[in-house]
């Protein structure tokens, strides 16, 4: 009993330490633009060991340098209640759990009956602080101690931060495609201009990628995005950005 006594104490004071390192690393970043996320190291050494060899594009503007059409397109498209939330839309990520339980329930059934059925498709229900969270601290896996923590780090996020600095952060982080990451690179990348420069049309198709930045880059004439980025273009102008 003392054995498994010391074992839990030690967890529990692990878990504490990490804590205490994400909210010094936050808290940093209130000041200190962060020099890459936990994704981008992650896709860094898969694209250093793949064929192509590593590519990337990535240049850190201030916030004021970016389009205000994008970061309204980016709200519209991710997060419309950006403003709103601190950190978490519960409503959210109780429908997407609901989903994800159907989808699964769905997919071992057509397995019992021996269908040969694509996997459950994973549905979210992130906000942008929640995936700033994601990218920037943990890694890529998913399970439930991994969405606990990144609960956790949103709520941290927005209570040591401003929206500004969170939104600013994200967009000079989020990848737009393979090896391209945040607003200038992909502005640069797609439109050969600044993310300053962008107009309502462009950031629009931008913001339309962010589900799936490195499929859309190679379908650049997909029904579906251009429908998307029309949608998108007609919410920017209902959106006040931070």
């Amino acid at each position: 009993m003392k054995a498994l006594g010391r074992l839990l104490l030690l967890i529990l004071c692990s878990a504490l330490l990490l804590q205490l390192f994400f909210v010094a690393r936050i808290a940093v970043m209130a000041w200190l633009d962060p020099e890459s996320t936990s994704y981008q190291r992650s896709e860094a050494w898969q694209l250093v060991h793949s064929s192509e060899g590593l590519r990337w594009r990535q240049q850190w503007v201030d916030y004021d340098q970016i389009s205000g059409s994008l970061k309204r397109a980016v709200i519209a498209s991710e997060d419309a209640g950006f403003m709103d939330h601190h950190g978490v839309e519960w409503n959210a990520v109780q429908r997407a759990w609901q989903r994800n339980a159907q989808a699964e329930a769905r997919a071992m059934q057509a397995e019992k009956a021996g269908s040969n059925s694509k996997p459950a498709k994973v549905y979210g229900g992130s906000t942008i602080t929640q995936q700033l969270a994601k990218n920037l601290l943990l890694s890529g896996e998913r399970n439930f101690l991994r969405k606990g923590q990144e609960l956790v780090l949103a709520q941290l996020l927005e209570l040591m931060l401003s929206k500004q600095r969170i939104l600013e952060i994200y967009l000079n982080n989020v990848e737009w495609g393979q090896g391209v990451f945040g607003a200038e690179a992909a502005a640069r990348h797609y439109f050969h201009k600044s993310a300053a420069q962008l107009n309502a049309a462009e950031a629009a198709r931008l913001a339309a990628m962010l589900p799936a930045p490195k499929r859309f880059e190679k379908m650049p004439q997909s029904r579906y995005l251009a429908q998307r980025s029309r949608t998108i273009a007609r919410y920017i102008p209902m959106v006040t950005p931070p």
